[in-house]
C-alpha cells in the first residue's frame, strides 16, 4: 500500500493511472449491513490497489473479516464518527482515502469514475457523486446539476448528495486541511464541514451520475439525538459565520434548530429560532414543521417519515 510521491505544487501522484485507494468503513453494532457496504468496496472494478479498513466505533472488533486487502481496527481515538474515520485514515499510506458508512452501498464504476475526475483537476482535495436514497424500499435519485461545487454553493445549501460515502480524497491533503473534526458534538454534519473545508481550497469534484446506494430509516444511529443535533448546528453557525450572512442558509439552519427544539418539547425555543429562520426568509420551508410539532398537532417522527418517503431530510 506505498504512496507515490506528489508533484511539487500539486496533489497528482506520480505513479501511473490507478493510484491506490483506502476505504474507511467505520461501523457500530450493525455485522450484516458492513458485510453488504464492504462487499460492495472490494467488488469495485478498478485497475489499481484497493484496501480498506474497518473501523469498530465502541464495539468488539470482527477479526473475521480481516483479509489481503482488509484491516480490522478499534477506534483509538474520540468515540463517535469523526474519530472512526481518523482512526483509518491515518492507518493508511494510500495515495488515495475513501470513505463509505457501514449502512451504505458503492454501485459498480464508482471508483473508476472519481479517480478519473479527481486526476482531471490535480488542484482538487475531494470528489463526490451522486446518490440514490433507498427509504423503505423506494430509490430516490438525488443528483447536484453540477461537475464542482464550490465553498458558496455549500453554504447556501447543504447538498444532500455531497454525502460522506460518495468521498473520495487526496489523502496527504485531507491530513494537511484537518482531517475530520472531532470537536463537532456527535459528528453531527462532519461530512458537510469536511467538504465546506475542502471546497474552501479547491471546488469539489463531482461525478453526476449516482454511485452510491444510501440507507435512509429511522433506526439510523443519529434519527433522534435532537439535542446533539441542535448543539451541532449551534457549533456550524459558529465555525462559519458567512452562513448567517446568508439568507436562505441562514434561514435553514435556524429552522433546523427549531425543529430540533420542538422535537425536544421545547416549544419556547422552537418559536424564538422559527422567528429567527421566518425573518431571513420568510418563505423557510421547515419552519411549519417545527410549529407543528411545537404545537403538538404532529410528532417529529411523523414528519421524519413523510419527508423520508420523497427522499428530503429536514
Amino acid at each position: 500500500m506505498g504512496r507515490s510521491r506528489p508533484n511539487e505544487g500539486e496533489g497528482e501522484p506520480v505513479s501511473d493511472a490507478y493510484p491506490s485507494v483506502g476505504v474507511v468503513l467505520p461501523t457500530h453494532d450493525r455485522p450484516e449491513m458492513l458485510r453488504r457496504a464492504l462487499e460492495s468496496v472490494l467488488a469495485q472494478d478498478y485497475g489499481g490497489e484497493v484496501h480498506a479498513v474497518v473501523v469498530y466505533d465502541r464495539a468488539t472488533p470482527d477479526e473475521s473479516l480481516a483479509g489481503d486487502r482488509v484491516r480490522v481496527l478499534a477506534n483509538d481515538r474520540t468515540p463517535g464518527l469523526a474519530g472512526a474515520r481518523n482512526t483509518g485514515i491515518l492507518a493508511l499510506d494510500t495515495d488515495l482515502v475513501a470513505f463509505c458508512d457501514d449502512d451504505d452501498v458503492w454501485l459498480p464504476g464508482k471508483l473508476a469514475a472519481q479517480v478519473a475526475a479527481l486526476r482531471a483537476e490535480p488542484r482538487a482535495v475531494l470528489a463526490s457523486s451522486a446518490i440514490v436514497i433507498d427509504f423503505d424500499g423506494r430509490e430516490l435519485p438525488r443528483v447536484a446539476g453540477r461537475a464542482r461545487v464550490t465553498y458558496d454553493e455549500l453554504i447556501r445549501d447543504r447538498l444532500m448528495m455531497v454525502h460522506s460515502s460518495t468521498y473520495l480524497a487526496r489523502r496527504a491533503e485531507l491530513v494537511e486541511i484537518g482531517m475530520v473534526d472531532e470537536e463537532i458534538p456527535g459528528s453531527q454534519g462532519e461530512d458537510w464541514d469536511l467538504a465546506l473545508r475542502a471546497a474552501r481550497r479547491h471546488p469539489i469534484v463531482h461525478v453526476d451520475r449516482p454511485y452510491v446506494r444510501v440507507l435512509w430509516g429511522l433506526t439510523s444511529h443519529y434519527a433522534h439525538a435532537w439535542e446533539t443535533k441542535v448543539a451541532a448546528m449551534r457549533w456550524f453557525l459558529d465555525r462559519y459565520p458567512e452562513i448567517a450572512r446568508e439568507p436562505a442558509a441562514a434561514a435553514r439552519v435556524y429552522g433546523q434548530i427549531a425543529f430540533g427544539h420542538a422535537c425536544n418539547g421545547r416549544r419556547g425555543e422552537a418559536l424564538r429560532w422559527s422567528g429567527r429562520a421566518l425573518r431571513a426568509n420568510w418563505r423557510e420551508r421547515r419552519v411549519p414543521f417545527a410549529l407543528a410539532v411545537a404545537s403538538g398537532l404532529v410528532s417529529g417522527e411523523r414528519v421524519l417519515l413523510a419527508l423520508h418517503t420523497r427522499g428530503r431530510g429536514i
